[in-house]
């Protein structure tokens, strides 16, 4: 007894089955054949000609129970007028394709979450092709970042990512009010963020109040060149993150001045320890911190000041009040006699308006730095991306919602 398979469970349109076979290696093909009642439609012009032949073509589908499936399915030419005959266009595969869309869809998805070497071994196909396939499928997917369209800006963050370590920077922006990606491109120099900024509409470009980045210089140039009203914020990551190779110097010149191989001990593997904040530490930690703060003044001066640092941050009551803290905080670095402590004061002065900006606007790059920590874990499945263009496009895939399982994209969801 024959069954017939409705046309909407199949999502091949102009398509019915004809025959389903097991091949000899295990996988399925199904058989199609054009259905005769639908006329054929010119791609180009749209309008309805004759079939001048019909031509079979083979493509790859999603698995069928637990088995990999091929289709062989009935593509018409159609007839136009006189020597002109072209290949109508099918709505489930493009041209030229050995895959359909939707088996396009389940790579790039697997490979949000999945390493382009696993999706290649899980499916058994090939590295490039895989690769190459999530490439083709996030080009045409991802929404358009248009610079010349974005509209009621106000707070926006930038930050630079590298495809791998010291290799092909990236400049990416975020809308910080709303935690969105507007934009990335290749390079981290003033150029490559003034073409952000001066494909802006004017509108647009004047409503930005502040901009949050690091303390480097060429972002800084682009900002007071093309948004003079906005104020530059160096958010607290950034300066504390510059603190932390002031703590790594320090406990390194430590080690070396110790004498006795108990002190040595003591400050190896206490890098952690400096580095964190007391309410992130376990009991035992705890202890080994509070001998080695005993133990060494100058870790123990270089742990309190870090703690000072950072009360920089909280609830600042204004502008001038925030300054007068930080002006304060430097003196006591510079009369610790440290030199990497006095250096770091010194940069901090040159920066303060940027970093008691904050009391205006107490915006910080969190939305960016989860971004690089994402971007960081792309890195990692991958080994390095190599491929540029690529690496960028799985930068603004992050950017977006996970999608629900396109198995079940049809399915009323579950509440």
């Amino acid at each position: 007894m024959s069954t017939i398979i409705p046309a909407s469970i199949l999502g091949l349109p102009g398509q019915c089955v004809n025959q389903i076979h097991e091949k000899k290696d295990g996988s399925i093909l199904i058989e199609y054949r054009r259905d005769r009642r639908k006329k054929p439609v010119d791609p180009v012009t749209g309008k309805q000609g004759t079939v001048n032949r019909y031509v079979r073509r083979l493509i790859q589908d999603l698995p069928f129970l637990h088995r990999p499936c091929f289709l062989e399915i009935e593509q018409a030419q159609v007839h136009i007028e006189k020597n002109q005959r072209r290949m109508e266009s099918l709505s489930f595969v493009d041209p030229y394709q050995r895959y359909t869309k939707r088996f396009c869809q389940l790579v790039s998805g697997l490979c949000r979450h999945m390493s382009v070497q696993a999706v290649s071994l899980h499916l058994g196909i090939r590295w490039e092709t895989t690769k190459n396939m999530d490439k083709a499928y996030l080009r045409e997917s991802l929404p358009a970042l248009h610079p010349e369209e974005l509209t009621n800006l106000k707070w926006i963050g930038v930050d630079e990512v590298a495809r791998a370590k010291g290799h092909d920077y990236m400049t990416v922006v975020y809308d910080l009010e709303k935690g969105n990606l507007i934009w990335v491109h290749e390079g981290r120099t003033s150029e490559t963020l003034s073409i952000f900024l001066t494909a802006l509409p004017e509108e647009t470009a004047l409503g930005i109040e502040a901009v949050a980045m690091d303390m480097g210089p060429a972002y800084r140039k682009a900002v007071k060149e093309h948004l003079p009203q906005a104020a530059i914020i160096f958010d607290r990551f950034h300066v504390m993150q510059n603190y932390s190779k002031v703590i790594r110097n320090q406990r390194r010149i430590e080690f070396r001045r110790a004498s006795r191989k108990e002190d040595q001990e003591l400050i190896k593997g206490s890098l952690y320890l400096l580095l964190k904040n007391p309410e992130k530490l376990k009991p035992g930690q705890m202890e080994k911190l509070e001998s080695l703060r005993n133990s060494n003044d100058n870790l123990n001066l270089i742990y309190m000041l870090k703690e000072q640092l950072q009360q920089l941050w909280a609830l600042p009551e204004s502008f001038d009040t925030m300054k007068e803290r930080l002006e304060s905080w430097c003196q006591m670095a510079d009369e610790s006699g440290l030199h990497y402590l006095k250096r770091f004061a010194k940069s901090l002065r040159r920066h303060a308006t940027g970093i008691c900006n904050y009391a205006k606007y107490p915006l910080t790059t969190a939305r960016i730095e989860a971004g690089n920590v994402a971007i960081g874990m792309i890195r990692k499945r991958a080994r390095g991306i190599r491929d540029t263009e690529y690496f960028k496009l799985k930068i603004r895939q992050i950017s977006i919602p996970d999608q629900p399982s396109m198995f079940y994209q049809n399915a009323v969801q579950a509440h």
